[in-house]
């Protein structure tokens, strides 16, 4: 009996013995595993979140290359992509270094051939797990591509309000080219208007309201009848100015250089065939400004503003005449325009002509519809004007036209997109 009870507690011990050694290989196991799968798991967090962080910085950059290609240098494209990453970008690093979004190691903006913008961004992202494994930093960079797309519309560069006979007269040797633009003729009378032979009018769109036109020859591309045509879209927004009760300038100028300044310019005529700067701001013409022939002006950042229908600057040919609007301030775009507030302008319509005949370039709007214009001019390069007139004769003249810009009659509009 004895001997039976020492065998079985032997056993027993054999047993706890075993028991024992496989604990102990467990501990040791796991003593082995845990920091290996802390790292796994917690390197699954860092990639989770460095993910999230390429995701918010992937949709900022194609923020900033979509409203950076609409920028028009490449000095304001790059600022325009720095202000939209600097917003997602801590101002220190952990170290304390500032970071310079300005170098080209973290972002870089480039214009491509086919007029793309490019900007792309590499940064560091500092992992909270992975670092156990060595893995201090992980590389993180977006890159975007957008481009602006131009889609002519046919809109109008040319608005003729008067709905009367012949609101449009086309003579021999009218040569008009416009590519992008069109010209919008709003008379329903009969007839709307009167082409004669030796013209070539060649624009993306000739729309004529009404149905009844007389062509007696020449060349006329797009021409659409009975169409939709575009209403005045200055009517009521010009900012006419109170016309001061003293003159700047009046009367007879001689000398072969004149300079003007802003201000009221009253029945102002100019002997012989001087040079003339306007200066940059607001000439107000009252009554007739005469310039007789060989004169040269240039008007560069300046706006014409006539405050009745019998205010002009009349010139007797031979000019040669350069003139931009200005491209900021009250009168941003509006190259010359009229009072059309007083009603008895509306009722007392008066010809204006454009004589520029040895050269012209025109940009900005010219909004003048009570007036019946005549165009005598020849351009030397392409006008980019908008304008608004109550009828039109288009005499010998050569005239290349393009839209002038968004204020202008819509016919470009903008679109841009993402290309990768």
């Amino acid at each position: 009996m004895c001997r039976l009870e020492t065998k079985t507690f032997k056993a027993k011990d054999i047993l706890r013995s075993l028991r024992k050694d496989r604990s102990g290989n467990f501990a040791i196991l796991a003593a082995v595993l845990t920091p290996v799968l802390l790292v796994a798991a917690g390197g699954a967090v860092d990639m989770s979140h460095a993910f999230a962080k390429k995701q918010e910085l992937q949709e900022k950059m194609d923020a900033a290359v979509l409203a950076a290609v609409l920028k028009s240098d490449a000095k304001s494209q790059r600022q325009e992509v720095e202000n939209f990453m600097s917003a997602v970008m801590p101002e220190e690093t952990e170290d304390g270094n500032q970071i310079e979004l300005n170098s080209a190691t973290i972002l870089t903006v480039s214009n491509n051939a086919d007029g793309s913008l490019t900007g792309t961004f590499a940064n560091k992202f500092k992992p909270s797990f992975l670092g156990l494994a060595g893995l201090n930093e992980l590389d993180i960079s977006v890159s975007s591509t957008a481009i602006a797309d131009k889609a002519d519309t046919g809109g109008p560069c040319i608005y003729v309000l008067g709905n009367q006979n012949q609101a449009v007269l086309i003579n021999s040797g009218a040569n008009v080219k416009a590519p992008k633009c069109g010209v919008d003729v709003h008379s329903t009378s009969n007839p709307a208007f009167i082409m004669n032979s030796g013209s070539t009018i060649n624009t993306m769109r000739f729309c004529v309201k009404g149905t009844n036109y007389i062509k007696n020859g020449g060349t006329l591309t797009n021409l659409e009848v009975g169409c939709s045509v575009t209403s005045d879209p200055y009517a009521g927004t010009m900012p006419e100015p109170t016309v001061p009760s003293i003159c700047t300038t009046s009367g007879t100028r001689d000398g072969q250089t004149q300079v003007m300044k802003p201000g009221v310019h009253c029945s102002t005529t100019f002997n012989g065939s001087p040079k003339i700067t306007f200066e940059p701001g607001l000439h107000i013409i009252k009554g007739r400004m005469i310039i007789n022939s060989g004169a040269t002006v240039v008007a560069e950042g300046v706006t014409f503003y006539f405050p009745d229908v019998n205010s002009e600057i009349r010139a007797n040919g031979g000019l040669t005449f350069t003139a931009t609007a200005p491209t900021s301030g009250t009168y941003k775009g509006i190259l010359m325009f009229e009072n059309t507030s007083n009603a008895s302008n509306a009722s007392n319509k008066q010809q204006y002509i454009f004589n520029g005949s040895k050269g012209e370039t025109l940009e900005g709007i010219i909004h003048l519809p009570n007036r019946d214009v005549v165009y005598n001019s020849t351009t030397n390069q392409t006008n980019k004007i908008s304008m608004v007139v109550n009828t039109m004769i288009m005499n010998s003249a050569n005239w290349q036209l393009e839209p002038y810009g968004s204020t202008g009659s819509g016919s470009a509009q903008t679109s841009v997109r993402l290309v990768r």
